[in-house]
């Protein structure tokens, strides 16, 4: 990739490893966000005061999932199973992160934990166990099982007509993996939700009023995703956001004279 690429962030965990603290990120989403025609840049947490420094500095912005889940705090709930992890270092940057990309309009794309972190900073709120929540089935891929069978596809999803998913895949519906615990419980205010479960919740949400691409699916379509049409057309479009963006904030490319 030369240097005229679109850079998109790539948001980081931190997991320790014995006595020393790392900042992580998955491979796939490294290698979703090539997938889409960028250069992946993973970041560590950065302060409130360089965020817009750290903006400054990509085209889009690719919200990971985790097996941390954000801290219940942030929508006014005590925390609910102490046994599953937290990333309360992570909550910290990415909330405000989120909300001023959107101000600025810079290309976002919100998978699983960024899904639900994205509804967070926004002011909504998330079940803590889906599967203890009246009316909702089980989300939670089978225990103890290889990674290509909990990440194998799970159940529907039924497309909101008229929304960006809709527009995106020119599908009403499509099948999905399914690999989590927490999920959306109240949608913040002015997020409008682009598909569904067969239980009703919430699998994809955009913010219309941002000035911006934005799109964030509680599944995981970085999973294999150059083998999953409706991925590809996923990264496809964010790939066309964050071009676009490029060219209207940093310039467009020169002309390359014919030979």
């Amino acid at each position: 990739m030369s240097q005229s690429t679109p850079v998109v962030l790539v948001t980081s965990c931190n997991r320790p490893s014995g006595e020393h603290p790392f900042h992580v990120a998955g491979r796939k989403y490294v290698d979703a966000v090539r997938l889409a025609g960028a250069l992946p840049l993973i970041a560590p947490p950065f302060g409130p005061d360089e965020i817009d420094a750290l903006l400054d500095t990509c085209d889009g912005v690719l919200l990971t999932g985790s097996q941390s889940n954000v801290h219940p705090s942030h929508f006014n709930e005590a925390v609910l199973d102490p046994s599953l992890p937290l990333d309360p270092d992570r909550d910290a940057w990415t909330l405000p992160l989120i909300r001023r990309a959107l101000e600025r309009g810079v290309p976002l794309f919100g998978i699983c934990r960024g899904f639900q972190e994205v509804n967070v900073a926004l002011g909504g709120t998330l079940y803590q166990a889906v599967h203890q929540a009246e009316g909702r089935h089980d989300h939670r891929a089978p225990a103890d099982q290889p990674a290509a069978i909990q990440y194998d596809l799970a159940h529907r999803v039924d497309v909101v007509a008229g929304g960006v998913l809709a527009a995106i895949t020119g599908r009403e519906h499509f099948e999905v993996n399914s690999v989590h615990g927490q999920g959306v419980c109240r949608l913040a205010p002015g997020l409008r939700a682009e598909a569904h479960a067969p239980d009703g919740l919430v699998e994809a949400f955009t913010l219309p009023a941002a000035p911006c691409f934005n799109l964030c699916v509680q599944w995981h379509p970085e999973w294999r995703a150059a083998d999953n049409p409706v991925s590809v057309q996923l990264f496809n479009a964010f790939g066309v956001a964050v071009r676009a963006y490029r060219d209207r904030v940093r310039g467009p490319l020169p002309r390359v004279p014919a030979a």
